[in-house]
């Protein structure tokens, strides 16, 4: 039996392979010690006798020990974890392809000439989603602010470009101008619309960076993973962005646990 752990600024997913088979897990983070390790294990109820190997990626994983009670502590480099997640995931063959991880931040990982590159990222995603929802609306847990984002609408508060340009190119008139700045002469917000604008322009900003890095390497597909990017709202915020450049972006079940699936996936390779 193998168990990974990724160490997360929020939150803190496990998996767990035992005969192939593979359970998942999630829980808030906290300091990346062995004493977390062993609450997550007792937990989920798992027997140290059973686990052969620890994998661990993301936060201060590299800190700890090389080993827990006798059992080997793989320490794997995040890029690698994002990769080989995605790579599996959407059973991705040895060809170049792009993913990007939209957790409370957002990362570009490409996959050329066999190896995974890390191309940038950037402080945008799902802790400015909750962070700037806490400072407007008074509310941080992701599913309530996907649930008022749903029924909000963004156009209350976002300049259009067709509201302020006759036209610009091709440019759809439906694209975000200028995000919030309707809000300069209002009085009265409504949180919903405040919602559904926050996670527009996130995903609007994910959407940017991703297509921007997609063009750099010269591939038309984009492989998301991680949570932030299942949300409806920023999703469509993402989708919007990649529509501007002719890239698709790919979404699947299961995501939100891509790093500890990567993680897995370089035990059975490489140990």
């Amino acid at each position: 039996m193998e168990i990974a752990f990724d160490f997360g600024i929020t939150n803190t997913d496990v998996a767990v392979q035992d005969n192939k088979q593979l359970t998942f897990y999630t829980f808030s983070s906290k300091k990346v010690k062995s004493d977390f390790i062993l609450e997550i294990l007792s937990k989920i109820n798992l027997d140290r006798k059973n686990i052969t190997k620890i994998a661990v990626t993301g936060g201060k994983s590299s800190d700890l020990e090389d080993a827990l009670a006798g059992i080997p502590i793989i320490k794997i480099n995040e890029v690698q974890a994002v990769g080989h997640g995605a790579k599996e995931l959407y059973q991705i063959k040895d060809n170049k392809f792009m993913a990007v991880s939209t957790g409370t931040g957002t990362a570009c990982i490409a996959y050329m000439d066999k190896e995974f590159h890390h191309l940038g990222g950037i402080s945008v995603g799902g802790g400015t989603l909750q962070g700037l929802s806490k400072l407007t609306i008074d509310i941080n847990k992701a599913n309530e602010i996907e649930e008022l984002s749903r029924v909000g609408n963004k156009k209350n508060l976002d300049a259009l470009i067709g509201e302020v340009v006759n036209n610009i190119g091709s440019l759809n008139p439906d694209i975000t101008a200028s995000n919030f700045s309707k809000a300069r002469n209002m009085t009265n917000f409504n949180n919903k619309d405040i919602a559904s604008s926050i996670s527009n322009m996130v995903g609007e900003v994910i959407g940017t960076v991703a297509y921007l890095n997609a063009l750099l390497i010269g591939v038309s597909d984009v492989y998301f993973i991680g949570r932030v990017s299942k949300m409806l709202t920023v999703k469509n915020g993402i989708e919007k962005r990649l529509n501007l450049a002719g890239i698709s972006g790919n979404y699947i079940e299961k995501q939100e646990f891509a790093n500890v699936i990567g993680a897995i996936a370089y035990l059975n390779t490489n140990t």
